[in-house]
């Protein structure tokens, strides 16, 4: 037994051919294996043809030659019987390793790109890789066994007619060439009309992302029929594309079966024409005509195994075109050493400073001012970011590598995903946290409630972002999920924004005691959150303007109070 799946390797994404021969080659024992099985089952048939024109010469009056005869049939079958199971087992794992193989780096790349995925392309794309083109790549390894068994049976089929007549056998072999030419003509459009159809199935399913995300908005100013109606029409290009694609892989699949039987019609004509005039027995005009049944059938395989790596070429260049993609903040050549121990964070853009072991409130005028601070504090987009140790030694965060950045720095905003399944693995997705942890995070995110509110416990199971609970516990779960990753710099964006005033003022408590010795920016208004902060930067205009704890700068700077409270201040006071 082979495990899936497997370590998938580095890809080759150059072009989509050279990412299926990428594929191939990283499954080539396996492919070969399937290859020899259908090819040794083809080759059977071909004998078995053989065999029965051969008992026919050889006559079945005498009981010896019956049961000869009668042994080699029943041999043939039965090894194409033990094979069939084992074929089918084998042609299965080509599918599941190319589509495991090809999920993994495609995740593996878009894990890796972030954000920059969502900039570069639109969620229909991203989708449409995941939900359809994984499975035309992967049905061509699964199918790739038709293209062997098509050469075997034509190569044997052929071999048997020229060993009985010279000429019957080089029509063969001469025929087969011209039927696949033959088709050639329709493989460039299909693939054209293919491609279109794909692009306009990303663009519907972009469309339907945004719809479902933006329904209730949609609602309430009532363009819920505007944008369904455009839909409707978008959803009508995708259909007359399907159907154009369809027309096209219905004339190659005519073809399929015209040119075979045309075959099969002249070989048996000139076998029967052969036969009649006493060049060739009747035996062997019975093993010829089985001889053409398998080359039809080793046409159409070969045919079908064309179309099929037509699908596949559009559909690797697809995930080709994302395994391609750059990343808007590459890692630098040459990674500088990132400085140990317990560290802090510095933004000379804004002003913004986090001293290391210390909870820092930062309030912005601008909500605009917030994001782009969070983003540049987490190397979310360029700037001249410091990660400062106690000692004062700093190294930019464009300097180290992102993956050491993304480990040390956590960006929590209210835009994170939460997934569906076990609330436990929400929290936990390692499966390394005790429920003794898993409580203390909890408890520090004020969201006991949550883990309450189902018999389950821990074991309760989360639909797709969490639908199922309210704004406020929806955001105290990320709280918790982003504490329990316990990670040396913490920044958190409005953690509590959508809570009750009592959860809020259990989370301002909680959070820096859960916090103590480790660094943690407050991006947030809350009073409650800054009241226990260790210190609180006012940015205003981009800029730091003021700093001091949370109740120095409600006395003494009026737009920080204005801010913090939604009050408007004058010169005598509120």
């Amino acid at each position: 037994m082979r495990s899936l799946p497997q370590p998938p390797g580095e890809p080759d994404s150059r072009s989509a051919d050279r990412y299926l021969l990428w594929l191939a080659r990283r499954e080539w024992r396996s492919l070969l294996w399937a290859s020899l099985l259908l090819g040794t089952y083809t080759v059977g048939t071909v004998l078995l043809s053989a065999s029965v024109g051969a008992a026919l010469d050889a006559g079945i009056g005498d009981p010896r030659s019956l049961l000869t005869w009668f042994g080699i049939l029943t041999a043939l079958i039965a090894v194409g019987t033990a094979i069939t199971p084992v074929l089918h087992r084998a042609t299965c794992f080509n599918w599941y390793a190319s589509a495991y193989r090809t999920v993994q780096v495609v995740t593996r790349r878009s894990v890796d790109l972030g954000p920059t995925l969502t900039r570069r392309l639109p969620s229909g794309e991203v989708v449409a890789v995941g939900t359809e083109d994984i499975d035309q790549v992967a049905a061509l390894y699964e199918d790739a066994v038709f293209g062997a068994a098509g050469i075997a049976g034509t190569v044997a089929a052929g071999a048997f007619m020229l060993t009985a007549h010279t000429d019957l056998g080089l029509v063969v072999l001469v025929a087969v060439p011209l039927i696949m030419l033959g088709v050639v003509p329709v493989l460039r459009p299909l693939a054209r009309r293919q491609d279109h159809q794909r692009t306009r199935q990303a663009e519907l399913t972009t469309r339907a992302t945004d719809l479902v995300a933006g329904l209730r908005v949609l609602r309430g100013v009532g363009g819920e029929h505007a944008v369904g109606e455009r839909y409707r029409a978008e959803s009508q290009y995708v259909r007359a594309a399907g159907v154009r694609v369809g027309w096209m892989d219905a004339a190659l699949s005519a073809l399929r079966e015209l040119y075979p039987g045309l075959l099969l019609i002249g070989i048996v004509w000139y076998g029967a024409r052969l036969a009649l005039a006493g060049e060739i027995t009747v035996g062997q005009l019975v093993a010829f005509y089985g001889y053409t049944l398998n080359l039809a059938a080793a046409v159409r395989h070969l045919m079908y195994f064309t179309s099929r790596y037509i699908s596949a070429r559009v559909a690797a260049g697809r995930v080709v075109r994302i395994l391609g993609l750059v990343h808007d903040l590459p890692d630098p050549d040459e990674p500088a050493e990132a400085p140990a121990g317990l560290c802090g964070l510095s933004d000379p853009a804004g002003g913004v400073s986090a001293p290391a072991g210390l909870v820092t409130g930062v309030v912005c005028a601008d909500p605009a001012d917030a994001t782009a601070t969070a983003d540049r504090l987490g190397r979310y987009r360029d700037g001249d970011t410091l990660l400062v140790d106690g000692a004062g030694h700093a190294v930019h965060l464009r300097d180290l590598p992102l993956r050491e950045v993304r480990r040390r720095v956590l960006v929590a905003d209210n835009t994170a995903h939460l997934f569906s399944g076990p609330l436990r693995e929400e929290l936990s997705p390692d499966g390394g946290l005790s429920e003794e942890r898993l409580a203390e995070v909890v408890h520090a995110a004020a969201a006991e409630d949550v883990v309450r509110r189902s018999p389950e416990g821990w074991d309760a199971v989360l639909t797709e972002r969490g639908r199922e609970y309210s704004g406020g516990q929806q955001q105290r779960l990320r709280l918790a999920r982003a504490l329990a990753l316990d990670p040396e710099i913490l920044v958190l964006v409005e953690p509590a924004s959508a809570v009750d005033a009592h959860s809020e003022a259990a989370v301002a408590e909680r959070l820096a005691a859960e916090r103590a010795g480790r660094t943690t920016v407050l991006l947030t208004t809350s009073p409650l959150l800054l009241d226990r902060t260790d210190r609180v930067q006012f940015v205003e205009g981009g800029r730091v303007v003021a700093e001091g704890t949370h109740r120095e700068l409600l006395a003494t700077v009026p737009r920080y109070a204005e801010t913090v409270l939604r009050t408007a201040f004058d010169e005598e006071g509120p």
